[in-house]
């Protein structure tokens, strides 16, 4: 076999199992995502006691079916894809990985929680968004992504801010309620209620006793909403300047060289490395 077709082998298995625009690609990934579902159902169900008595074999015979033909199928994105280091290292690549080694662990370390890791396969069904034809809703997400990392400067001195009054107010607890209150005996427990008290979580595991101390808890909690307020805000503010520029995208091209995603529809090659995208036709 040449290297040309077996160039074009890798092409169209990367078709398949990495985009949803053709048949294939999408029946392959819905396949790929009832195996997830069932896997995670099957960890689930071993975490019942009186299931994994009665049908334990049944449900390790079956998820190690589902272990090695995840397997396969994270070797045949490995042989597929131009970059196997970049895929490797990417998210999904890890994803992959973390997915199958508890299952294999499970052959030289013994224990439930291990083989219960498993349900990190969960995070794969993020596929979903490709398969369906849902990219906007990726386009949305992005948008958000955007906001976030334009709005992380205003964050961090935000949080900052709040770092000290939380650090302030504890001090300050602590100095009022220490004497007589046991849940106030030292700074770094007092801190903790402060971070309780301003997130508006409220646990009750420690409370003041004291009048002063109730009235400044009571400060505390009014200052809980702003510290909410603030930074919906900021991130909203950013939210409005990147809408207009948002990137909407609807087809599931993925560069076999990159892994670069959201490209143009009418898009040849890939915006990030230029690599000629796959030009076989689409199917909606």
């Amino acid at each position: 076999m040449t290297e040309e077709q077996v160039n074009r082998r890798k092409d169209r298995i990367h078709e398949i199992i990495f985009e949803a625009d053709t048949k294939e690609g999408k029946l392959f990934d819905i396949i790929l995502l009832a195996m997830i579902v069932l896997s995670i159902i099957a960890v689930m169900l071993e975490s019942v006691e009186s299931i994994e008595k009665k049908y334990g074999f049944a449900l390790h015979t079956a998820e190690w079916i589902l272990t090695v033909l995840f397997t396969i199928e994270y070797g045949l994105r490995m042989y597929c894809v131009r970059s196997r280091r970049k895929y490797a290292f990417s998210f999904f690549g890890i994803i992959d990985v973390l997915s199958i080694l508890p299952t294999y662990l499970t052959l030289f370390i013994s224990g439930a929680a291990l083989n219960r890791l498993m349900i990190i396969r969960i995070l794969r069904l993020l596929r979903i968004f490709r398969i369906f034809k849902l990219g906007h809703f990726m386009g949305e997400g992005q948008l958000i992504v955007n906001a976030m990392k334009a709005s992380r400067q205003k964050i961090f001195v935000f949080l900052f801010f709040v770092m000290i009054m939380v650090v302030l107010m504890g001090s300050i607890m602590h100095l009022i309620e220490g004497a007589v209150n046991d849940g106030f005996s030292n700074i770094p427990n007092s801190i903790y209620w402060a971070i309780v008290t301003l997130t508006t979580v409220g646990y009750g595991d420690i409370s003041p006793i004291t009048p002063f101390g109730k009235f400044l808890s009571a400060i505390v909690m009014i200052l809980g909403y702003a510290v909410i307020a603030v930074p919906t805000g900021i991130v909203s503010a950013e939210l409005v300047n990147e809408d207009h520029q948002k990137n909407k995208y609807h087809n599931t091209q993925v560069c076999r060289f990159c892994l670069e995603e959201q490209h143009d529809d009418d898009a040849v090659f890939c915006k990030t490395c230029g690599s000629i995208l796959n030009e076989k036709e689409k199917t909606a």
